[in-house]
């Protein structure tokens, strides 16, 4: 089968796409004949050299996203062959969802929505379950004020989404010319930078335009703050709490949030769709940013 790995750090040029083994599902595995699988921003990431050594072969795997059709499966995994799926391949491995094949633990994959077709469906796994654990640990509830930053983003704008079926009041921080967009998520209010939200006027901000002090400043004594890149967050002040999420794969939560797609709660969005062999100009295109949804990798 084919797949994109990279071998040595760098910019796009460094992608290659290699003829590699099938890989062979394990007890609790499936493997997934991938249909199409998402590029984000931790792609980037990995390629750059910003998330860890190579492999011990020298070769380093990527993708996180993933919808495909479940094609084999292990002793003890609860997916039928042919069951069309999402699923989630966190963390670094030899080889990830930008191939033709991938093997995950059942319990990070979920049954696909069935209301969009898969290329759509290959951007919800990481960001959607990135925006409902970023907004479990704010611990907000119906009636507190948040400020999403990055709201018209694909994390952002699945946090708005969440945010706003849980009766939360959602501020949401944008470019200028996204305010309709991001109202039409469901948020209540709009502001085009930091400049236009008063200092200490909100319960949270879930930062995910990664703003650091600059958000900070802007919630209440004893509010909280959460960051959705480790190690990014700013210090804590004015006894406010910051927390900073590290996704999960998690099965039965992309279950639930699969199943807010098909009732309309949820929004997927696609910027672009790319050949899996041109992994590389799909990675320049991400560099360029402006793009509102995701590029998307078809095998």
């Amino acid at each position: 089968m084919r797949a994109v790995v990279i071998r040595s750090f760098g910019g796009p040029e460094v992608l290659e796409v290699v003829e590699t083994a099938l890989p062979q599902p394990g007890p609790g595995q499936v493997r997934i004949k991938v249909a199409a699988a998402a590029l984000n921003p931790v792609d980037a990431a990995f390629r750059a050299g910003f998330m860890g050594p190579l492999g011990p072969d020298g070769t380093l795997g990527l993708g996180y996203d993933v919808a495909g059709t479940v094609d084999a499966v292990g002793v003890g995994a609860q997916f039928a062959p042919g069951t069309a799926v999402v699923g989630l391949s966190y963390g670094p491995a030899a080889l990830k969802t930008h191939a033709e094949y991938v093997v995950l633990d059942a319990s990070a994959v979920a049954k696909a929505p069935t209301t969009v077709d898969e290329v759509h469906a290959a951007t919800l796994p990481l960001n959607s379950l990135t925006a409902a654990q970023a907004l479990d640990l704010t611990g907000l509830k119906a009636g507190d004020s948040l400020l999403i930053t990055g709201a018209a983003g694909a994390l952002g704008g699945y946090a708005v989404q969440l945010a706003h079926r849980a009766g939360i009041t959602v501020t949401a921080l944008a470019r200028p010319g996204d305010e309709q967009f991001v109202r039409s998520l469901g948020a209540d209010h709009f502001a085009p930078d930091t400049r236009a939200v008063a200092p200490g006027s909100l319960d949270g901000v879930l930062d995910a335009a990664v703003l650091g002090p600059a958000a900070l400043e802007l919630v209440r004594d004893g509010g909280t703050y959460t960051g959705v890149i480790p190690g990014t967050a700013p210090a804590a002040a004015r006894g406010i709490r910051v927390a900073e999420v590290e996704v999960s794969a998690d099965g039965a939560r992309l279950g639930e949030l699969s199943a807010l797609v098909d009732e309309g709660v949820l929004t997927t969005r696609v910027a672009a769709t790319y050949p899996l062999g041109e992994a590389a100009e799909a990675h320049a295109k991400l560099a360029g940013g402006g793009l509102r949804g995701r590029l998307v990798l078809v095998p």
